[in-house]
């Protein structure tokens, strides 16, 4: 009872504290010591409770970690956690907080050590809690235990390549998990790769909510270089999990943070399925399910993935995090999709009508996009210049016309297109329509700029011949000067539509043209 009641007392007075006083070092070491000889014995469920707690509150420092970190202490939270008995289930629910907090101190002590790392392997810790996930499954009042046991098998395959490797490959871990996954959205299945859509049905609660985020975590690190599908039975298993993630996106949370947070994870998922796996987010509509259609396929998960992409773009902040993992996953579904790559287009580069402003200016999805194309950040504005390429079909004249050249000159010199043509995936050949209002507008856009400029007074109409050849040699030395004291550096274009210094560009193109001379 001494124990329990000192064990209750500083869970008390440190469960909100998470740096601790150095000079208190030795006296918590020499705490876990007593916590975990007393955890050896078999003592009451509420003693076990109260010392797993105070031990999960001391397991935040790293410092007192040592004497935690060994087989035998390992084994024992291993059994308090239910993860050394194969065949037993879970019936008993008064044991049900003790397995939460062994796991939750397991969670803490693998976290903060790589010691714990290393013998977690060791003791085929990854195996033991796929085994404890199966018994969760079916399974009533157990909602915090599967919770957990997502979580270690989360920060097991994030801290440790070869357990990630186990998982992948023995223990059949892309299944269980996506086994978890499935049960904790409550999927019901119509067809072989599609879930019935209930538009009625209530959120999540936080439990399920948090055991779905888990799991899409841990997913994700199992799944990690999944581009390339061997066989049939992969492509199936990747392909069920594209069509719960479809479920998972059309799916909310309690609360609109945990909506986003389940949304997020799932891109970030949906990122390391193959491409040709992710034809299964859209599907052939019925009149019931949605009143978001395209050629007549569900574009539901499609339209909820753009919504958080221009809720990220919106944040303004952490867009390497926030942002390039939605842009590069809708990027790849457009390249290889077309009815996806069609309808995206149709909202975010609708025929262009008003021209009277910059590209980038307005707030307009277009407009927002386009700004990024010049962001500081090199990933962020490489991929947001990749997927308005893609959506005009890896055409650079349909890229300038929504863009300008300006904002797409860093895609073009770094794709060597800044002689025109297109890139060099293959699209289907339906064109682009230009509004009446555009052909009208057309002859008096700048293409650098992008919009409509009224026609502007040449300055050389009222200048002699003497006047224009006096200031066309002055901005001839005034570059020359620049050029020799290394301010400037002129470049031009190879024949390839690459960058290069002007010398070799021209000399290139002189090549070029005497072989093309030679040939005739």
């Amino acid at each position: 009872m001494f124990v329990h009641n000192k064990c209750n007392f500083f869970f008390e007075q440190n469960r909100a504290v998470f740096r601790f006083d150095p000079a208190d070092e030795d006296k918590r070491k020499k705490l876990c010591e007593g916590i975990l000889n007393i955890l050896e014995k078999d003592t009451q469920t509420s003693c076990q409770t109260a010392c797993l707690e105070a031990l999960r509150i001391l397991s935040r420092d790293k410092k007192v970690l040592v004497p935690v970190t060994t087989k035998r202490n390992m084994q024992i939270l291993m059994r308090l956690a239910k993860l050394d008995t194969v065949e037993d289930p879970l019936e008993r629910v008064s044991e049900f907080p003790v397995i939460v907090e062994a796991l939750k101190c397991l969670c803490n002590i693998i976290f903060n050590s790589a010691v714990a790392q290393k013998l977690s392997l060791e003791l085929n810790l990854a195996a033991m809690l796929c085994n404890l996930l199966k018994k969760c499954k079916d399974q009533q009042l157990v909602g915090d235990i599967k919770c957990f046991d997502l979580r270690l098998l989360f920060l097991l395959s994030l801290l440790h390549t070869d357990i990630r490797s186990q998982l992948r490959q023995e223990l059949q871990g892309v299944q269980v998990l996506t086994q978890a996954l499935e049960s904790s959205l409550n999927v019901r299945w119509t067809e072989e790769y599609k879930a019935a859509e209930d538009r009625d049905r209530p959120p999540l609660s936080l439990q399920e909510t948090n055991c779905a985020i888990e799991a899409l975590k841990a997913l994700f690190n199992v799944t990690l270089d999944s581009w390339n599908v061997h066989s049939k039975n992969e492509s199936h298993q990747f392909r069920y999990m594209a069509a719960i993630l479809r479920y998972c996106l059309l799916t909310t949370g309690p609360t609109e943070d945990k909506t986003e947070e389940l949304h997020s994870n799932a891109i970030n998922l949906l990122s390391n399925i193959p491409v040709s796996c992710l034809d299964v987010l859209i599907s052939p509509s019925s009149q019931e399910e949605t009143d978001i259609k395209y050629n007549g396929m569900n574009m539901g998960a499609i339209q909820i993935l753009l919504d958080f992409m221009e809720k990220r773009i919106d944040k303004g902040s952490s867009y390497r995090e926030g942002l390039t993992p939605v842009l590069s996953l809708l990027t790849e579904c457009c390249r290889t999709h077309r009815n996806i790559r069609k309808f995206i287009k149709a909202q975010v580069l609708p025929p262009l009508r008003d021209v009277s402003s910059r590209p980038e200016v307005g707030t307009t999805v277009r407009n927002k996009l386009v700004r990024l194309m010049t962001h500081v950040d090199l990933g962020v504005k490489q991929i947001a210049a990749e997927f308005l390429f893609v959506l005009c079909k890896e055409r650079v004249d349909s890229l300038l016309k929504y863009t300008g050249y300006g904002n797409a000159a860093g895609l073009l010199a770094a794709r060597g297109l800044l002689a025109g043509g297109r890139g060099d995936h293959w699209y289907s050949d339906d064109e682009d329509t230009d509004t009446e209002e555009y052909k009208s507008a057309k002859p008096n856009i700048n293409l650098i700029t992008g919009h409509l400029e009224e026609p502007m007074p040449n300055p050389m109409d009222e200048m002699t011949e003497e006047q224009k050849e006096y200031e066309a040699m002055k901005l001839v030395n005034m570059f020359d000067k620049l050029s020799r004291d290394e301010v400037i550096k002129p470049m031009g274009v190879r024949p390839d539509g690459t960058m290069a210094p002007l010398e070799e560009a021209v000399s290139q193109y002189h090549t070029n043209k005497q072989d093309s001379s030679d040939s005739d």
